[in-house]
């Protein structure tokens, strides 16, 4: 009888205690990236708590609902499953002008240090190096960032000649 009183509580103590995170907001009907507070989204790609803006993305639906990505890499892998994907908007968090751009109009560059290691950082004003939106995301689909050993290790070299 205990232990049945003991496992009670801690699963009340569990399901009162958590607060609720989520990986979608309703109602952006204006297609706007939103605010939010640390640890109140989470990625809907890896499901990590999204703690700042850096290195962020959301994407809009046509029905309104704003999903959000703690790395612009999630937000390329999750698109690559979407159906209409012209339909969806898109937005990135710059490292240059630190602030939401549409992300079609970006341009990324690999070497960034990002939550889930992917390395593209997004700028608003075209750095060396970047590229395109579409050449991005070739780039994420075919495995050429930085969680790949062989990119990481030429773009070490690359970066700190010897």
């Amino acid at each position: 009888m205990k232990k049945l009183i003991y496992i009670l509580i801690v699963l009340a103590i569990i399901f009162t205690g958590c607060e609720k995170i989520g990986v979608y907001k309703e109602g952006n009907t204006e297609k706007k990236a939103l605010e939010f507070k640390p640890k109140e989204v989470q990625c809907v790609e890896c499901t990590m708590q999204l703690e700042t803006k850096e290195h962020s993305a959301q994407a809009v639906l046509p029905n309104g609902r704003t999903y959000f990505f703690d790395d612009i890499g999630c937000m390329a892998f999750w698109l690559k499953k979407q159906k209409n994907k012209e339909d969806i908007k898109l937005w990135v968090y710059t490292d240059d002008t630190k602030r939401y751009i549409d992300a079609r109009k970006a341009c990324y560059r690999l070497g960034d240090i990002t939550p889930m290691n992917y390395g593209f950082g997004a700028y608003e004003k075209k750095v060396k190096n970047c590229v395109d939106f579409s050449t991005f995301l070739q780039m994420m689909y075919r495995g050429e960032n930085m969680t790949n050993p062989a990119i990481r290790k030429k773009y070490l070299r690359e970066d700190n000649p010897s």
